[in-house]
């Protein structure tokens, strides 16, 4: 299964990258798809879509999925 990450604003920049594409055989969850595709612990608070709708982290992964994540939304 494929499943295409991005990464915006300063997850961005934090991680170095926009993204990646990420090739397993296993089933996932939107965490399991942070984790395999970072070094770090997913921040807290990090918003996260799956093909343009906000999900939580436990939500599955289908091959050709769109799996975004955001950071916090602030301001004032």
């Amino acid at each position: 299964m494929t499943i295409e990450v991005k990464f915006f604003a300063s997850l961005r920049e934090r991680l170095g990258r926009s993204g990646a594409q990420l090739d397993t055989a296993e089933a996932a969850t939107v965490a399991e798809v942070w984790q395999r595709c970072t070094e770090e612990a997913m921040p807290a608070n990090v918003l996260m879509a799956v093909n343009l709708e906000y999900v939580k982290a436990e939500h599955p992964v289908h091959d050709g999925d769109e799996v975004a994540f955001f950071p916090p939304v602030t301001g004032g």
